[in-house]
């Protein structure tokens, strides 16, 4: 019966291991929430995001062209 004792040891590390993993794992809903704090800016025509001023800026001149620049982009 060493078997028996052996194999429900190695089920008790296993539960432990995949408890372990989940609490540090990678979580599909924890990235979407992480990424959308990086994008602070948004398109007023488009509503497109994006991460930093000159990302803006460039958007906003090749997709945007027969609009006025925004005030906040003009000094950039």
């Amino acid at each position: 019966m060493a078997r028996g004792h052996q194999k429900a040891q190695s089920q008790e590390r296993n539960k432990a291991k995949q408890a372990a993993s989940k609490k540090t794992g990678h979580n599909a809903n924890q990235q979407k929430k992480a990424a959308l704090k990086a994008l602070t800016f948004q398109c007023p025509i488009c509503r497109g995001m994006m991460p930093d001023p000159k990302t803006y800026k460039q958007h906003y001149e090749n997709k945007h062209p027969n609009s006025q620049l925004p005030d906040e982009l003009k000094d950039i």
